[in-house]
């Protein structure tokens, strides 16, 4: 459980780096993102999960 910690640290850096160097085009792609319809959102959210435990599968 030692690792949950710096995993959380890091997807907080990874996240944080976008508004932070590129406020302006985030907010466009936020709001982009925004106008999509829910099983856009839902099939991307979907494929992220896969793609994330394959690769902690694969890391671990």
């Amino acid at each position: 459980m030692e690792w949950l910690w710096p995993a959380l640290a890091l997807v907080l850096i990874i996240e944080g780096v976008g508004p932070l160097l590129f406020p302006r085009r985030w907010r466009a792609y936020l709001f982009h993102l925004s106008q999509q319809p829910s099983n856009s959102l839902r099939r991307m959210g979907g494929i992220l999960v896969v793609i994330g435990v394959i690769a902690f599968y694969y890391a671990s």
